[in-house]
């Protein structure tokens, strides 16, 4: 299994279903991922830093197995800057 890190870019969604396919690029890398696709959306956007492991397939294309948000996932991001207030906790 190879490890790639970089900035994403180019974020789609090629095939919807019950695990979407989602095309992405790690700096010049095309890279598939199909498990943990969702997590992946949620956690993801372009110009995030993340760190995959994979292999590639005949089309020298990167099919990712797993990966990591190097820094804030996107969620958490969005949810900081919501602009409805953060309840307080007595």
């Amino acid at each position: 299994m190879e490890t790639i890190r970089g900035t994403v870019s180019k974020v789609k969604i090629l095939k919807m279903s019950e695990r979407p396919l989602v095309y992405f690029k790690v700096d010049e890398v095309s890279c598939l991922i199909a498990t943990h696709s969702l997590s992946f959306l949620a956690d993801v956007a372009e110009g995030s830093r993340v760190a995959v492991a994979g292999e590639f397939n005949g089309r020298k294309q990167f099919v990712c197995r797993k990966y990591t948000v190097i820094g804030k996932p996107q969620i958490v991001i969005e949810y900081e800057r919501s602009k409805y207030p953060h309840k307080v906790r007595c």
